[in-house]
């Protein structure tokens, strides 16, 4: 699909020129956001597990949704000039600061240094969006500055995450994410961006890559560090191969097919990008769970293993139906492709229950739907082949 240009911008650099779209990578600086973002949301579950209920999603949704509204400006506006780079060197500054206040925030409930990373990021966001509108015209200029008052708005709403008393804390939050998720729809209704599907799907596929390898970084430092202390290798090797599989199989499954021949207009795109904050939580959720679960073998954790188990099982189980739902459905031919990764997601589920070795029983699970998926695609594309040749002969 070539991608829709509302009009011509000055400040544009990509919109026209699909050819060659293919070949290229993703700039530098950009790439440096991914990881800055992704970094932040593997923080924030990190860190989940010492708030009460209801808290525990604000840093990994601030970091999650302030990196996909600058994707997807980004892919219609990212003229890579001194002050784009600048102007964005200042978001990942907000990153960090973000980051920075995670653990505060969680423990002592102290939003400040949170609530001002958050906002560096979002002056920032709508800093780029005012330049934007003022190289626009018509209903662009209205798109870009609707973009803009908006974000500024939501700003003065998150300011009740520091004043409010804490048990109100939660009921904000909701209404800002409502808010929040309310921008793109309400600048949007006139004018569409000029986003281009493969850019959007390569941006989120290097994230999801970068929070996977997060992950797996966050693993290898708690079995290292449990093994130093506690000398546990026996009770941490079934947790570290099977965490070790269900990364291995969380890729693998995601770049199974392409996707950005799916994204053909705003309705299906905006409902896979915000899908995508599902993906990026569970599979941060998954690095964290096997923290938790290497903490609990070694007795550093005072929990139960079914709930130790339950903090990898569950996440694991939850990417995989999203990726399903997100990817994996648009592609799949017939009915036995189409149940691999549900029931998965189920079996995934019932290795919960497996005690100690509900870990490794949940990798090797995820790591026979994968050998399930390539005998299917293959069996069916010897079936097609067969078939075509037959025709030909015929």
């Amino acid at each position: 699909m070539a991608p829709r240009v509302p009009g011509p911008s000055a400040h544009r650099h990509r919109s026209p020129a699909p050819a060659g779209w293919e070949g290229r990578r993703v700039p530098c600086l950009s790439a440096r956001s991914q990881v800055s973002a992704s970094c932040g949301v593997q923080s924030g579950w990190r860190a989940r597990r010492h708030v009460p209920a209801g808290q525990g999603g604000v840093a990994p949704l601030t970091h999650g949704w302030a990196w996909m509204n600058f994707t997807w400006f980004a892919s219609a506006y990212d003229n890579d000039d001194v002050l784009y780079r600048a102007v964005t060197l200042v978001q990942i500054a907000g990153v960090l600061v973000l980051a920075a206040g995670v653990s505060r925030a969680f423990q002592d409930h102290n939003y400040l240094v949170v609530f001002l990373g958050y906002v560096i990021m979002r002056l920032a966001m709508a800093t780029q969006w005012l330049r934007a509108a003022r190289s626009a015209r018509g209903a662009e200029r209205a798109m870009a500055l609707r973009y803009a008052g908006g974000v500024l708005a939501c700003q003065v709403g998150w300011v009740g995450l520091v004043l409010l008393p804490e048990p109100a804390r939660p009921w904000l939050f909701l209404v800002m994410v409502i808010a929040e998720l309310c921008v793109p729809v309400y600048a949007e209704r006139a004018c569409a961006t000029s986003w281009h599907p493969h850019h959007i799907a390569e941006r989120y596929g290097l994230f999801t890559i970068i929070v996977l390898g997060e992950t797996i970084a966050a693993a290898t430092v708690a079995v290292k560090s449990a093994v130093d202390e506690h000398d546990a290798l026996g009770e941490l090797l079934p947790i570290a191969a099977g965490g070790l599989l269900i990364v291995f199989s969380a890729w693998w499954i995601y770049f199974a097919v392409p996707i950005h021949g799916h994204l053909r207009s705003n309705k299906q795109s905006f409902l896979w990008g915000y899908g995508h904050y599902v993906i990026f939580s569970s599979a941060a959720a998954i690095g964290a769970g096997l923290e938790v679960a290497v903490e609990q073998a070694v007795g550093k954790a005072h929990i139960s293993v079914l709930s130790a188990s339950a903090a990898v099982t569950l996440p694991t189980a939850l990417y995989l139906l999203t990726v399903w739902a997100l990817h994996s459905r648009h592609f799949k031919i017939g009915t036995a492709q189409q149940l691999v990764l549900p029931v998965t997601a189920l079996l995934v589920i019932c290795c919960t229950f497996l005690g100690d070795w509900a870990v490794l029983a949940a990798g090797l699970v995820s790591a026979l739907a994968v050998v399930t998926g390539v005998i299917l695609t293959a069996r069916t594309g010897a079936r097609e082949g067969g078939a075509k040749a037959t025709a030909t002969a015929a």
